[in-house]
């Protein structure tokens, strides 16, 4: 433990970090605490591009739709969090849909989604989007094999529609171990504050690992192509997998005042990589 008499020699958070990386040796607890503060000065920074990246959709009317798809606990929320915390809410958006509408059904399975893309200047975050019929769906019974066949036709003409009218289109996908869900899962069970998202598909996750591995597999190799790529985010490792995920959007544009604020902008290749066949995932 760091002594009162020594904490009370400290100045600002410099002087902190020196003295852990000093002692760190002596108390292993230091390692953690070390990159919990790493962590949170790396983020500020990033977040303060998002800022820049904002303004800079918002000033020349771009359209950004960031997708957030995996396996249930692989961290997409806790992402998108991490994402808008401190954007201007007039300019941004999170969407996460309800199961559709008796109404809804009868629809167009894509008009739901259509009237949730972005506007000229704004960005929108998808927390799951019309994916759902790709992998959820499927493997849960909610649709017809003819519901998806007709989707997995139908997803990469639409995505060229909106690349063509200048929607740009990001899509994460969050690839967690079998282990580490299960211990999300029961952690989720035991805090009072997160019991609300386990649900009965969650509940079906293990138990199904193998028909989500199928179905994902499917809409890699059928929905991965040059103007709307799949992103691979390694998220076992969630606050790496938040960083890494955000550098790789900024990598994406040339904002103003882009690296300002002095951060490494290129993402990590061994936590982000764009899909292909041979790449490693770890919820395989």
């Amino acid at each position: 433990m760091i002594k009162i008499s020594d904490l009370e020699k400290m100045n600002d958070r410099g002087e902190l970090m020196n003295y852990l990386y000093k002692h760190r040796a002596e108390n292993p607890k230091f390692d953690s605490l070390i990159e919990k503060v790493e962590y949170e000065e790396e983020l500020k920074l990033l977040q303060a591009e998002l800022v820049n990246l904002q303004n800079w959709i918002k000033n020349n009317g771009k359209k950004l739709a960031i997708i957030f798809e995996g396996r249930d606990a692989s961290g997409k929320g806790g992402t998108i969090k991490r994402f808008a915390e401190h954007l201007n809410p007039r300019a941004m958006r999170i969407v996460a849909l309800n199961k559709p509408t008796e109404v809804e059904r009868g629809q167009w399975y894509f008009r739901r989604y259509i009237k949730e893309l972005p506007n000229a200047g704004e960005m929108v975050f998808f927390d799951r989007s019309w994916y759902n019929r790709a992998v959820v769906e499927p493997v849960m019974g909610f649709c017809t094999q003819e519901q998806y066949e007709e989707y997995m036709v139908q997803v990469p003409e639409f995505e060229h529609m909106l690349y063509e009218s200048g929607t740009h289109i990001i899509k994460f996908w969050f690839s967690v171990s079998k282990d580490e869900q299960l211990a999300r899962f029961n952690s989720r069970l035991q805090d009072p504050l997160k019991k609300w998202k386990y649900s009965p598909v969650d509940e079906k996750g293990q138990e199904l690992w193998d028909e989500f591995t199928f179905y994902k597999n499917q809409m890699f190799s059928r929905t991965h192509n040059a103007f709307s790529p799949w992103v691979i985010v390694k998220s076992d490792n969630k606050k790496k997998a938040r960083l890494e995920a955000i550098r790789y959007v900024l990598s994406q544009f040339n904002y103003d005042d882009k690296g300002k604020n002095e951060i490494a902008l290129n993402p990590d290749p061994t936590v982000v990589q764009r899909y292909f066949r041979m790449v490693k995932q770890i919820d395989f």
